[in-house]
């Protein structure tokens, strides 16, 4: 049976990858979007992290978050997100994927994936490439022609906090075609 260790530092900042179970589209409503963000505040208000940057797709969600300064246990807050959303989830009249005979066994429900990915960020250059890339996750994916014109995103909040032009990345036919300033192949091969 694979070892999965974690590596926690107090303080410190990560990027987190989660998936739906089977990469079933349920992220693909406001309302359920607004399941997902109702869970992570309720979470938050017990144990803090601050979100720097996140973007909600159909089937998976990024995000970074940066821990408080005393406290490196970011598993014990995903395990609660999760928890919290599927619970609301399900009791809205959500469906979830058809579960195996472990997950029967061990109670789990078939919303998540079991595992989620997450990378410690080592310094402002790893920082920007996670950042950029998140925000270009829909255009990636096809989702959008443009960061900005994907709602479920910490886009137009870095736009306001003037950190990104409203146009970066943008393929509108006003600015041609798009121009991420990175290669999503860097923020992969640094995972």
């Amino acid at each position: 049976m694979p070892d999965y260790r974690r590596w926690r530092e107090v303080g410190a900042t990560y990027f987190f990858t989660l998936v739906t179970a089977d990469r079933r589209p349920i992220l693909n409503t406001d309302a359920t979007v607004d399941l997902l963000r109702a869970s992570m505040a309720r979470v938050r208000a017990a144990h803090p992290f601050e979100i720097i940057a996140a973007v909600m797709l159909p089937d998976h969600l990024h995000m970074i978050w940066t821990l408080p300064p005393e406290d490196g246990d970011f598993s014990d807050r995903w395990r609660l997100i999760k928890s919290e959303f599927t619970r609301r989830f399900l009791r809205a009249g959500g469906a979830e994927a058809l579960r195996s005979d472990s997950r029967l066994r061990n109670g789990e429900r078939g919303v998540w994936q079991r595992r989620y990915w997450e990378h410690r960020i080592r310094d402002d250059a790893d920082y920007q490439r996670h950042v950029e890339y998140i925000h270009f996750n829909p255009v990636k994916h096809g989702l959008a022609l443009c960061p900005h014109a994907w709602r479920w995103s910490s886009f137009s909040h870095w736009v306001a906090a003037r950190l990104y032009d409203e146009d970066w990345a943008c393929a509108c036919p006003r600015n041609g075609a798009p121009r991420p300033p990175f290669r999503v192949a860097d923020v992969q091969a640094g995972e």
